[in-house]
């Protein structure tokens, strides 16, 4: 009766978080991945809405709500008790992506209020405090495992990686270094455009079949016509 999509997992692989549109305008719903129990509606709203991040200890899910009059805002639903959603963060500007650090007290997202979008990390709760990760422009950040480096993906969808080192309540970025360039699917939007394993070693990335493919060429030889002029 509607579109499922944007799954997410849960840190013990034992749920799905996704969006559905059958009870109306992109809600929120939760399954068991042993298939015990048909889906649960969790999160119902007048705003379009997205999930992006799972916090590592399961009492957090990070997501986008589309409001018509704060554009894109930061919200985290709690899995516990009542589920109120708490809010993150509401600008008049686009904020996406958001993402849980490991320890679960930093969420990385990105946002276009200098003009174009570019990678931030706040506090979890939020503290007033703000820290820009890239530069020159980025997108869907992801964490290493281990929370010491933040990858995004840069508008020329070149994949970046920036040290990073976690205090209370602070932060220390280093600057961002090129890993490789990719082919991905795009660049706003969200989808989930790559994933990056614990160890920051190996990526899966969506990507647009390559341009070096080249059209193949049929030729018919010792063709005649028998048509008259």
């Amino acid at each position: 009766g509607g579109e499922d999509f944007l799954p997410i997992w849960s840190p013990d692989g034992g749920k799905i978080l996704f969006v559905s549109d059958r009870n109306g305008f992109g809600n929120l719903f939760e399954k068991p991945t042993s298939g015990a129990t048909n889906e649960e509606e969790i999160l119902k709203t007048e705003e379009r809405k997205w999930p992006s991040d799972w916090s590592k200890d399961g009492r957090y899910v990070a997501f986008t709500s589309a409001s018509p009059t704060t554009r894109l805002d930061l919200w985290v639903l709690p899995m516990f008790g009542d589920r109120k959603p708490i809010s993150f963060l509401q600008t008049p500007f686009n904020e996406d992506g958001p993402r849980f650090s490991p320890d679960g007290h930093f969420i990385a997202y990105y946002s276009d209020d200098s003009g174009a979008y570019e990678v931030y990390v706040q506090p979890f709760p939020p503290s007033g405090a703000k820290w820009q990760i890239s530069s020159g422009g980025g997108m869907q950040p992801r964490w290493r495992r281990d929370g010491k480096e933040l990858f995004y993906m840069a508008p020329d969808r070149k994949l970046m990686a920036v040290d990073v080192n976690l205090g209370k309540g602070t932060l220390e970025a280093g600057v961002p270094k090129l890993l490789f360039p990719t082919s991905s699917l795009g660049y706003v939007g969200p989808r989930n455009l790559y994933e990056c394993s614990a160890d920051g070693r190996r990526f899966l990335i969506n990507s647009l079949k390559s341009d070096a493919v080249s059209t193949p060429v049929t030729v018919v030889v010792n063709w005649t016509s028998d048509l008259k002029q």
